[in-house]
């Protein structure tokens, strides 16, 4: 394996075979090539100050799928004996599913099986992202405009341990036809395990009533309070995964459908007949309906109880949002000595001891003097049947 060390600036390019894949990484990084292939070019990277180690796989893959099974064959090499945190982004010229595609030909099922039988052999997952879902238009409009989502980031879950508060964001396609992807690693901030939320616009659904009915059910006898916790816990994982397959991300979709219908409207300036008129027409209509969705989100969230139909403000309701977590949130608390702590960490380093004080007993109580006025409310023969 070569090691790279050509400078450019405070950064070292390396290139693969091709000269289609470019990685310029920080000189405070020491760097291995692994694998140098057409398709692929995998990095070990060592962080000489903070002593981390993983590997990063840039990915630009054919646009042809028998081509592609070359890079999905060298992936499962590498992934046999892979037991570093690894990371897989770039363009994989393939989409996960339908959802990831607006217009064109219908997909094709055979190589989205590919794809997705690769990944999960391979012990990757997608790490998300933030911003619209496509990734590449190609430049085309009316019946020949396409979007899709080409370009992803995956990891496996050593990588997700190192890196706990890692965030894709997909920006916007400025002078190509690709959006970047922006990665921010975190070693401290774990993702929050978001906790279930009902959202009031559910009961609007046509299914949503069929989605209860099939799962408020119990297939066993016990306490009723036992079975109405099941219940809830049953209906609350079905309509978990009920909203997501109905509704799916509403923010992410008003970034996708934003972007079509400025596609939409350039064509129909350009070109006023009915036709344009028509397809502009039917994508603002969906572009509607998930910015009333994204309303009803805010206004629940707001807790705003009084408020009637108007005008749509979602920046009104964020900042009622941030007004009401500003009001509870803790920017000093007084010790137990009197002593007032402004700092994060004090803060809750104070908290647990309080607690810890509050629940711990420094000895352990001899007496019991109030178990006699406590009646007895059962003799000695019943006593003596309840010890047999």
């Amino acid at each position: 394996m070569e090691r790279y060390r050509n400078k450019i600036g405070l950064a070292q390019a390396i290139s693969n075979v091709s000269n289609k894949i470019w990685a310029f990484i920080d000189e405070v990084f020491e760097v291995t090539v692994m694998y140098n292939m057409v398709q692929q070019l995998t990095l070990r990277l060592f962080h000489t100050e903070s002593h981390v180690e993983f590997v990063l796989t840039l990915i630009y893959a054919k646009c042809d799928a028998i081509e592609r099974i070359q890079l999905w064959d060298s992936l499962y090499e590498m992934a046999r004996d892979m037991n570093a945190p690894w990371l897989v982004g770039g363009d994989f010229n393939v989409i996960w599913d339908e959802e990831e595609k607006f217009g064109g030909l219908p997909v094709s099922l055979n190589e989205i099986d590919d794809f997705r039988q690769c990944v999960n052999i391979y012990n990757l997952f997608d790490l998300g992202f933030k911003g619209s879902i496509f990734t590449w238009w190609n430049g085309r409009a009316e019946e020949d405009c396409i979007f899709k989502r080409l370009d992803r980031c995956l990891a496996n879950f050593q990588f997700q341990q190192t890196f706990p508060g890692i965030e894709v964001q997909h920006l916007s396609k400025t002078g190509s036809d690709h959006s970047p992807m922006y990665l921010k690693c975190d070693f401290e901030t774990p993702p929050i395990k978001k906790r279930f939320k009902f959202l009031n616009f559910w009961v609007e659904h046509a299914t949503f009533k069929d989605v209860v009915r099939e799962n408020w059910t119990a297939d066993f006898s016990a306490n009723p309070f036992i079975i109405f916790n099941h219940k809830l816990k049953k209906l609350k994982k079905a309509l978990s995964l009920w909203s997501k397959a109905t509704f799916g991300n509403i923010f992410q979709k008003i970034a996708s459908m934003e972007e079509v219908v400025m596609v939409h409207e350039a064509e129909f300036e350009a070109n006023p007949i009915g036709m344009n008129r028509e397809r502009l027409q039917k994508v603002q209509a969906e572009l509607i309906k998930c910015l009333t969705l994204e309303e009803k989100f805010w206004q629940q969230k707001a807790g705003m109880t009084w408020f009637k139909e108007g005008d749509r403000n979602t920046n009104f309701f964020h900042a009622q949002v941030r007004g009401r977590r500003k009001r509870l949130q803790l920017n000093r608390i007084q010790d137990s000595g009197g002593t007032w702590i402004e700092e994060e960490k004090e803060i809750a380093e104070e908290a647990i001891r309080f607690y810890e004080e509050q629940f711990t007993e420094t000895a352990s109580p001899s007496l019991f003097e109030i178990v006699d006025h406590v009646p007895n409310l059962m003799n000695n023969e019943q006593n003596a049947e309840l010890i047999k």
